[in-house]
């Protein structure tokens, strides 16, 4: 594993926020589907795998979101990359915290 990335996908102009928990939902359930380590936050999703194939999941959040009808979004991702990998998993930053 070389990268994580954290993600926060903000649909834009929802008239609800039963709306902007849908399409979120949406989100998470696609990162759910592509089998790489993931962690759900209140405020952001980690993901850990291989560079290229996390930022295909980057890209893909964003037609994921306004496929379900968000006429757009923002997103805020946060990456860790260490090309030799090494870099520090979900399970090293966050099992002491959840004991």
């Amino acid at each position: 594993m070389n990268a994580n990335v954290s993600i926060q996908v903000l649909p834009q102009y929802c008239k609800t926020k039963e709306e902007v928990i849908r399409i979120v939902d949406e989100v998470i359930d696609y990162i759910k589907s592509t089998g790489l380590k993931y962690y759900v936050g209140p405020s952001e999703t980690a993901i850990e795998g291989e560079y290229e194939e996390i930022m295909e999941v980057v890209k893909e959040c964003q037609y994921i979101a306004v496929n379900a009808g968000c006429p757009g979004v923002l997103s805020y991702v946060k990456i860790g990359f260490e090309p030799e990998g090494g870099v520090l998993t979900i399970d090293e930053k966050v099992t002491k915290h959840h004991k």
